[in-house]
């Protein structure tokens, strides 16, 4: 009878020195997950800016929301509002664009992994997409509710 061995595991082996029992470390963990604290925080805000650059020169629909927010954020300011209302708008806008960011993000992956037409692709996109559209009805809604309360 023939001994089969396991597949050998896909986890490199633990460092020199972290032992037997040390918890592997994925193949293809980014070197910059064990930052913390401060050094974190300084990483994070550049991938931030990268991501906000990546999203003004490649997303069409987020350079539109961006000039839609950055028009409606004065008007708001400048319709004068109560406090609650003005800050239910302009975080109505905020929203979009987070959501914006969040479908182009999901877009750009399902690209990575396949150009191909398939239907989970296709299903991913447009539940992005169905997010995006609700949250610019949820904009025109809380924008219309406050602009019209007595």
């Amino acid at each position: 009878m023939k001994h089969h061995e396991p597949p050998p595991s896909p986890q490199p082996s633990p460092s020199r020195g972290e032992g037997a029992n040390a918890k592997p470390k994925p193949i293809d963990e980014s070197p910059f997950k064990g930052k913390t604290g401060l050094a974190r925080v300084w990483n994070a805000l550049f991938y931030s800016i990268d991501g906000f650059r990546a999203a003004f020169l490649h997303e069409d629909a987020f350079r539109q929301e961006l000039l839609l927010t950055l028009i409606c954020i004065p008007l708001a300011l400048w319709l004068e509002p109560d406090a609650i209302g003005r800050a239910l708008m302009i975080a109505a806008l905020f929203l979009v664009l987070i959501v914006e960011l969040v479908n182009s993000a999901i877009e750009a992956v399902v690209d990575r992994v396949s150009l191909e037409k398939n239907h989970l692709a296709k299903r991913a996109k447009d539940i992005g997409s169905a997010a995006v559209l609700l949250s610019l009805v949820n904009a025109a809604i809380i924008w219309t509710l406050v602009l019209s309360a007595p």
